[in-house]
C-alpha cells in the first residue's frame, strides 16, 4: 500500500543500511586491529579468558628474563670451575714429575705450581656475572624457574644452588674446595730436595680437591642442564598460551576481507534500495501537483 504520510520502504530500506553500516564498522574495526574480541562487550567470557591468560604470559616473560640471567651465572660458575680442575691436574702433574728430580728441578717446578695456583685464584675472582660470583660468594642462589597458577592461587618454582656446596674458593683463599691447593705451597724446595713422603702427601691433597671439585662441577652441570631445560620448556609454553589466546581472539583476516567486500556490495545496493524508494514517493506526490 502506498502513503502520503509513511515511506514504509523507504523506512525498511533505511533500516537495512544502518545495519549494514553497523556490520561494517564491525568489520573494518577487526581488520584494523586484527582482534575479534577486542573488549568485554565483544565477547564477556573470552576476553575474561584471554586477559588472564595475557597476564600470565606477562609473568612467564619475566620467568625467562630470570632463567636467562640465572643461566649467565650458572654457565660463568661452571666454566670457572672447570678451568680450576684443568689447572688443579696440571699441578697434579707436576708433582708427578717432582717425585724423585733434583733440588733444582724441584725449586723450578715449585715455581710453575705458584703460578698455577694464582692462575687458580683469579679464575675463581673472574668467575664473575652481573655482580655474582656463585663459586665465591659462599650464597646460595634462587633462580626464578616458573610461575603456576590454580584459579587464584599462585605459587613460583625455583631451582636452588646452596653457596656452601659449590664454593671453589672463597675470597682469602682459606675456604673452599680448592683451599687446600691454594692456600699454601704444596711442598718447599728451598731448602733442599724434597723426600718422596711430601710429594705424595702433596698429591693426596690434590686428589682430594680434584674429587670435591668434580662433585661440585656436576652440582653445577645439573643445575646448568635444568636451567637449560627449563628455559626451552618456558619458551614453549608462553608460545602455546600466544597461540591459545590468539584463537580466542583473533579475527581470521581472509574470512573478514571477505565480509567487508559483501557488505560493502550490500551498502551500495542499500542505498539504491533507499534512493527507489524516496522516488517513489516523490512519484507520488507529483499526481497532486
Amino acid at each position: 500500500m502506498s502513503s502520503l504520510m509513511t515511506n514504509a520502504s523507504a523506512m525498511t530500506a533505511l533500516q537495512t543500511l544502518n545495519t549494514i553500516s553497523k556490520n561494517m564498522a564491525t568489520t573494518q574495526s577487526r581488520i584494523s586491529t586484527g582482534l575479534r574480541v577486542g573488549e568485554a562487550a565483544d565477547n564477556a567470557a573470552y576476553w575474561s579468558i584471554a586477559t588472564s591468560m595475557k597476564s600470565d604470559n606477562k609473568a612467564l616473560s619475566s620467568v625467562q628474563d630470570a632463567l636467562g640471567l640465572g643461566a649467565g651465572k650458572i654457565d660463568t660458575a661452571y666454566t670457572g670451575i672447570n678451568e680450576v680442575i684443568d689447572t688443579v691436574d696440571k699441578i697434579k702433574q707436576k708433582l708427578v714429575t717432582a717425585r724423585g728430580a733434583s733440588q733444582e728441578d724441584q725449586q723450578k717446578i715449585q715455581a710453575e705450581i705458584n703460578s698455577l695456583q694464582d692462575h687458580i685464584t683469579s679464575v675463581v675472582g673472574n668467575s664473575n656475572y652481573a655482580g655474582s660470583n656463585i663459586i665465591q660468594d659462599n650464597a646460595d642462589v634462587n633462580i626464578v624457574a616458573s610461575y603456576n597458577r590454580t584459579g587464584t592461587a599462585v605459587s613460583i618454582d625455583e631451582v636452588t644452588l646452596t653457596g656452601s656446596e659449590v664454593l671453589v674458593l672463597d675470597t682469602a683463599g682459606t675456604a673452599g674446595t680448592a683451599a687446600s691447593v691454594v692456600a699454601t705451597a704444596l711442598f718447599d724446595a728451598s731448602g733442599g730436595q724434597v723426600a718422596d713422603t711430601a710429594v705424595d702427601t702433596a698429591l693426596g691433597t690434590v686428589e682430594t680437591a680434584l674429587a670435591a671439585l668434580a662433585d661440585q662441577a656436576a652440582e653445577l652441570g645439573a643445575a646448568k642442564s635444568r636451567v637449560d631445560l627449563q628455559k626451552d620448556f618456558v619458551g614453549k609454553l608462553s608460545d602455546a598460551i600466544e597461540r591459545g589466546v590468539g584463537q580466542l581472539v583473533d579475527a581470521d583476516m581472509n574470512e573478514e576481507s571477505a565480509r567487508l567486500s559483501a557488505l560493502q556490495v550490500q551498502q551500495q545496493l542499500g542505498i539504491q534500495a533507499l534512493s527507489i524508494a524516496n522516488s517513489n514517493s516523490q512519484n507520488i506526490l507529483s499526481l497532486f501537483r
